[in-house]
């Protein structure tokens, strides 16, 4: 192309950087840019209420109409502004890498509380506009307040640092782009996984007119195709909501290739009915995408409230209570089996301690070790939230259901490094076994566990187990219908399980309250 390519972008900083990082992209192919900065709806109604308005055009029209009249020959958008819905005329033609699209929460370093859900203190103000982020925070933590939030980024964190908002949430993505300097804040970053993101959040559209032959053949060299098939995806499930893009709906999906290199597809979501509504939360995978969408937002849109029974005793008022009692599951639970802390004199030494179970936390940590600074690690996230109730924090965290996988990962970062672990009596020591070097392991007995009677136990339309010993304990005495669906808390009470006769059995895709509601809900 012999011309000089004319890019239409916003004029904001987040915005800019996104253009001139297109502009270096392609001038990289030998092409000449010039940058035309375009201003939107949505940049001269800033202090307007309203929720994101993803796929409203809110700050796209302007550019798109500039595109149409050919008075720019590029669009650079964030991709989540797009209507889902095509302008008749244009088309995403490519799209950019995807930054981190995980959600950040900004605290005021006053604000913080270290033994809370998302470290705020009781009812904080939380900044943010968005109602899928509104749905989620409030799912998490009901005594917050959250107020709206506009501007671009700077402001939107001149505005906490001015002390208006007790913490805010921004994108991951405009953070890492802007390269701002946050050290001033606590920061919580929020996995895709926990805290749902818009549909493509994280990746640049690249829009030009329908039919631009040359057009389409200069962005091909700047494209990612993985990227491209990912948030099709995400935007085909949005889009499937007709209208949908006030709802608070957060999509997000992830390629993968299993042991045969034979690619695969995970897709997470958060649903609520609107702003005032408790989330549901959904985890699904295929090898088969075609036609994916139309069975996942399907599956999202139905309603079938049931009847829950977990092993382990139930709080009225904790995250996965309530969520469900909010969707109109009835929720019951019980352990099958009581523990009883064994005293220990001392710890052997070594480098680091690794805690396996919530359990193991609980019954090391109420003995008041004295620990220094020896490293921790944890088998997951529900865990590592255990071990910062007693002041401390996990330098690693296992974030696989497969507890073998999760401790292979940890003896490759410790390397020859001793360890202790704490754990159960009788334990089956999954983690130790990935040591090449057993010598490093070091086991410290600080619990045994005895069942209890499984009487009365109800006969629930859905059976969570959350323990082989749990498993063991209720197939003593009872039996699992056809009719109910049971899920298991990880590999070795899926295993325990099929031991038993189950034959059908759904795992948990995170050992975290989250995981199990995922696996509940979309079962």
């Amino acid at each position: 192309m012999a011309k000089k390519i004319i890019i239409g972008s916003r004029g904001s900083e987040l915005a800019l950087w996104q253009a001139n990082f297109i502009t270096k992209e392609l001038e990289k192919t030998g092409v000449k840019v010039e940058l035309k900065i375009i201003k939107t709806k949505g940049d001269k109604q800033q202090e307007d209420r309203f929720s994101e308005m993803q796929g409203q055009g809110f700050f796209t029209k302007e550019i798109e109409d500039a595109l149409l009249k050919k008075e720019i020959d590029l669009a650079v958008h964030s991709y989540k502004d797009l209507p889902t819905t095509p302008v008749k005329g244009l088309k995403v033609g490519a799209v950019s890498y995807r930054e981190d699209p995980s959600e950040m929460l900004l605290i005021l370093k006053e604000c913080v509380d270290e033994k809370r859900k998302l470290r705020l203190k009781p009812k904080a103000i939380v900044g943010t506009s968005a109602a899928r982020r509104k749905v989620q925070l409030h799912a998490f933590r009901p005594d917050i307040e959250i107020k709206d939030l506009r501007g671009n980024i700077p402001t939107r964190i001149q505005k906490l640092r001015d002390k208006k908002y007790d913490a805010i949430v921004v994108a991951s993505a405009a953070i890492e782009r802007l390269e701002l300097d946050i050290s001033d804040f606590h920061v919580e970053k929020l996995t895709p996984q926990e805290l749902v993101p818009a549909p493509a959040q994280g990746v640049l559209a690249l829009q030009i007119r329908d039919g631009d032959k040359n057009m389409q053949a200069v962005i091909d060299k700047i494209n990612h195709p993985e990227v491209e098939e990912i948030v099709s995806i995400e935007r085909k499930i949005f889009s499937l909501f007709q209208g949908g893009c006030n709802l608070p709906l957060g999509i997000y999906c992830e390629k993968h290739r299993d042991d045969s290199d034979k690619p695969f597809f995970k897709t997470w979501a958060a649903y609520a009915h609107d702003a005032n509504a408790y989330p549901r939360y959904f985890h699904f995978h295929t090898y088969e995408p075609e036609k994916w969408a139309e069975k996942v937002t399907e599956k999202i849109k139905a309603e079938n409230p049931v009847s829950v029974f977990i092993t382990r005793d139930i709080r009225e008022d904790d995250f996965f209570s309530r969520v469900l009692k909010g969707n109109n599951y009835k929720v019951s639970g019980r352990a099958f089996i009581e523990f009883k802390s064994i005293p220990f004199s001392r710890i052997p030494v070594a480098d680091w301690i690794f805690f396996s179970s919530k359990h193991a936390v609980k019954y090391f940590f109420e003995q008041k070790p004295e620990i220094g600074n020896t490293k921790i690690g944890a088998i997951g996230k529900s865990t590592a939230a255990a071990i910062r109730s007693y002041g401390k924090r996990a330098e690693f965290i296992g974030y696989s259901t497969d507890t073998r996988l999760t401790g292979k990962q940890f003896a490759s970062l410790v390397k020859s490094a001793p360890v202790v672990f704490p754990q159960a009596k009788d334990s089956m020591r999954t983690v130790q076994q990935q040591f090449v070097n057993k010598s490093q392991t070091r086991d410290l007995t600080v619990y045994e566990t005895s069942q209890k009677p499984v009487e009365n136990t109800p006969d629930a339309d859905i059976m969570l187990f959350t323990s082989p010993s749990n498993v063991e304990a209720f197939f003593e005495k009872k039996k699992i219908s056809p009719q109910q669906k049971v899920i298991a808390m990880g590999d070795a009470t899926s295993h325990t399980l099929k031991q038993c006769g189950v034959k059908s059995v759904y795992l948990v895709p995170s050992f975290d309250d989250i995981g199990l509601l995922q696996a509940i809900f979309s079962v």
